[in-house]
């Protein structure tokens, strides 16, 4: 099996890929996350999925090689990780009552293989009317200033919300394991392969 490398310092994707139970390393892939001028949050979380991918790619080309990006989408705007406590406030009264989509991107690339294959996973994601109040209680407890949209489902986040909807449940944490199995499958990874001898 060829080597497996997730082009990501995200510990929230590194878990995520953790429970495929394959062997893989993890590399920055050092790419400017800048949103181009007129870029759909869409187009943002394709474009820096693949060129995360062929970052790690050019440096392994033989590693099948998974990218993966993630920007909050209201209305059209891309609303990126907070970084700030005051950020992240803004960020979440801004979103209140409103339907937000999380745009998840994944990319697969192997450069020996001439392989390229990546997938667009949307998220919708409808909050509840918050309070000021609850907001600042939520940031408190999680600092989800690392998080697109300071938005953490998989813990206190969850309270946050009104519903979500999705054809893949990981897509939200930042890697839809749905796609990433069929990518990685036809890339030559089969995660239910049998183990070779």
């Amino acid at each position: 099996m060829p080597q497996l490398i997730l082009a990501s310092t995200s510990r929230y994707r590194r878990e995520l890929l953790e429970r495929l139970r394959l062997p893989f390393d993890v590399a920055s892939p050092e790419v400017d996350e800048a949103s181009l001028a007129g870029e759909t949050p869409a187009a943002l979380a394709q474009r820096l999925a693949l060129a995360k991918a062929h970052a790690v790619a050019q440096r392994h080309p033989n590693a099948v090689v998974i990218g993966s990006d993630q920007v909050a989408d209201l209305a059209g705007e891309t609303i990126g990780k907070p970084g700030t406590h005051e950020r992240a406030v803004a960020q979440l009264q801004r979103m209140r009552g409103n339907c937000v989509v999380f745009q998840t991107a994944v990319a697969v690339v192997c450069a020996a293989k001439n392989y390229v294959g990546t997938v667009l996973v949307p998220v919708v994601v409808r909050f509840r009317q918050l309070k000021d109040a609850e907001i600042e209680r939520y940031l408190r407890a999680e600092q989800p200033y690392d998080c697109a949209g300071s938005a953490k489902a998989e813990t206190l986040g969850i309270a946050l919300l009104d519903a979500i909807e999705s054809n893949d449940p990981t897509a939200l944490i930042g890697l839809p394991l749905i796609k990433t199995c069929a990518l990685l499958r036809d890339a030559g990874i089969d995660p239910l392969a049998e183990p070779s001898a």
